[in-house]
């Protein structure tokens, strides 16, 4: 399944460079020596692009910006040992809001990177939109309520294109 961008055109619409992409263990090592040694510290933000391929930036980058604007197979954030062994990775990208579900197109673009994980998500997230406010929210509780104006949330695989624009009100593509 393929998600979209849901967060706000503004940060689509910035000029960041893409997430790289990683097709084996010896481009994350390749990436690892570029990285500043602060970065290393922290979990990194990753997207499955819709050809599979990984692609990592820095966690203070935009899951959007790291998926070079395009759809993604999942997002979220990882975190690599010493061994360059995946000892954390989640779903967690609020700008794309993908499924627990996720999962499999994460292990196939690890797994074809030749890169070693713990066989699920260690933490996974369900969001939802509020057609109201437009926000997405991370569920908390099994509360289906949004954060911003108290209302009902919905699915964001539910989002419907109207006059190019989605049900969120955000101009989308085709």
């Amino acid at each position: 399944m393929r998600y979209r961008y849901l967060g706000p055109a503004e940060i689509a619409a910035r000029d960041a460079p893409p997430g790289r992409p990683l097709r084996s263990a010896a481009d994350l090592w390749a990436w690892l020596a570029d990285t500043d040694p602060r970065d290393r510290d922290e979990p990194f933000t990753y997207v499955v692009t819709a050809d599979g391929v990984l692609r990592l930036a820095p966690r203070r980058s935009e899951h959007v910006a790291c998926a070079g604007g395009e759809d993604v197979l999942a997002a979220g954030e990882i975190t690599f040992g010493t061994d360059g062994d995946v000892t954390d990775i989640t779903n967690q990208s609020t700008g794309y809001g993908p499924d627990p579900s996720c999962w499999p197109d994460a292990a196939a673009a690890l797994d074809a990177a030749g890169i070693t994980h713990p066989g699920g998500f260690t933490s996974a997230f369900t969001f939802r939109c509020c057609p109201g406010c437009g926000h997405v929210n991370l569920v908390k509780d099994d509360d289906h309520t949004c954060a911003v104006c108290d209302g009902s949330l919905i699915d964001p695989l539910t989002v419907t294109r109207t006059g190019g624009q989605d049900l969120l009100g955000s101009p989308r593509g085709d």
